[in-house]
This record gives structure tokens, sequence and C-alpha cells, in this order.
């Protein structure tokens, strides 16, 4: 009897994959081996399986976040948008080194905005003659071809300079203010057989707290990390994001838990 040709593996995650070859395909995946992580967190402790989980970052970008970025350029002050930089700075090896995979989620449009309907444009121009969505933005330090407000290779979707993304790290762009709306996280999410998602980015009670709702009706266990997630919006919009996610979709703590 002649031995069965080597299987390889099929999948682009180790976490799920098949093993095949000419003769059969195994669709057993891997052992899964949990990493149980205590947590002290709102409104409960919580015991997280580290394997399983993932952080997603959201618009930590320079339209949001860089003093000549567009938000900066209508009048806002970034300062409280730059906040989680640091914090981010500190916990991103610790949860790297852990095997978490790290999950940057900007806001890049289409340069042709044909996915984005009129609701969606308004947002961000609602007299029609603002800065909106993929219009240029006058005095941003790029080249002007680049000067794009939110637009996909643009200056202002890349992320701040003192966030580093690694190797590893995944990139995902967004049209809406939930990161699940029309992209593909909840596919490399699955793909990656993750099953707690931790949040951080900005704005909290608005792109941050919708995608964590949309994770929360997907299923997925949500954990918003309060010291790397900040709002420019008034504080009532801080406060009133915390007691949602507390009371209705998941949990906060600090990210000094996951640190040594």
């Amino acid at each position: 009897m002649t031995n069965s040709p080597e299987s390889i593996a099929l999948g682009t995650s180790a976490r799920n994959q098949w093993r095949v070859n000419a003769a059969q395909c195994d669709l057993i995946r891997a052992p899964h081996v949990s990493q149980p992580l205590h947590l002290n967190a709102q409104p409960q402790n919580v015991v997280i399986d580290a394997a399983r989980t993932a952080l997603i970052i959201i618009d930590m970008q320079n339209d949001f976040c860089h003093p000549q970025g567009w938000l900066a350029s209508i009048g806002v002050d970034v300062a409280p948008a730059r906040t989680p930089i640091a914090p981010l700075q500190a916990v991103l090896p610790a949860l790297r080194q852990a095997g978490m995979p790290v999950l940057w989620v900007n806001w890049g449009n289409r340069p042709d905005k044909l996915n984005l309907s009129p609701s969606a444009l308004h947002v961000y121009n609602g007299d029609g003659r603002s800065v909106g969505l993929g219009d240029a933005l006058p005095g941003a330090p790029c080249h002007a071809a680049q000067n794009h407000m939110l637009q996909a290779g643009s200056w202002g979707a890349a992320l701040v300079e003192e966030l580093v993304k690694a190797p590893a790290d995944i990139s995902i762009d967004k049209y809406r203010m939930s990161g699940f709306n029309d992209t593909c996280l909840d596919s490399v999410l699955r793909n990656l057989d993750i099953k707690t998602v931790l949040f951080a980015g900005v704005n909290a009670d608005q792109c941050v707290l919708a995608t964590l709702m949309d994770a929360n009706f997907l299923g997925y266990d949500c954990v918003l990390l309060e010291d790397c997630t900040a709002t420019t919006s008034p504080a009532f919009c801080w406060d009133a994001t915390l007691y949602n996610v507390r009371q209705c979709f998941g949990f906060t703590c600090l990210s000094t838990g996951f640190l040594p």
C-alpha cells in the first residue's frame, strides 16, 4: 500500500486551517489552548481567554488626532483625542507578546466616494459648503494631492506618527461610524477565531461605541479600555458611553491590567 502524500495546511490563519492532500481534507482545527486572564473591570470583574482575544484600535489617525488635521481645522481641541497615545504605546508590546492580534480600523474613504450616501456625507458637511469626507483640506502638512479628508492612502487617514503599526498588525478601512458596516472586519475576526474584543481609540461616543455595539450584536464579548479611549465631545458623552457599555454591551477596564 502506498503512503498518502503529505498534507498541507490550507487557511490564511493558523487558528483556522484544514490539512489537505489529493486524497483527503482534514477539517479538524488545531487544538485550542486557553490562556485565562483576570481583569479588574466594571460592572464585574471578568476572566478572558487571551488566546481568543484581539485589540481593535479605532481612528487614531491624523485627521482626528493631529493639530493640523481636519478636526483641528474646524476649531475642535484635539488634545483629548491624543490622550490614548501614551497608554497604547505602553500596552501594545504586552498584548502583541501575548499573541493578541492588533487591528487598526481607520476611516479611509474611496476616492470617488461611491459607497457613501448623502446621509453619511451630511454628517461632516451639513451645509454642502464645508470640508467634508474626501474634500481637499487646506493647510495639512503634506502634498496637496494627498490632502483629502479621511481618504484612504491620504495623510489624514494615516496613523498618528506616535503609534506604529507592527508587521503582524492588521489594517482595515471603514466608511461609517461602525467598523463592521460594509467592511471585512467580522470575517477577519472570525477567521482568527476571536471571541473577545478589546476596544480603544476615538471618538468614544461615536465610532468606538458604534463598533463596540455592532460587535456585541454579532456575539463578541466586548471590553472597552478606558485609558486607551477618548472623545472630543462634552464630558457627559464620555459618561454616557461608560454607562451604556457597562449596562448593555460589555465591560470596561484599564489597560494597566494587561501589564506585568
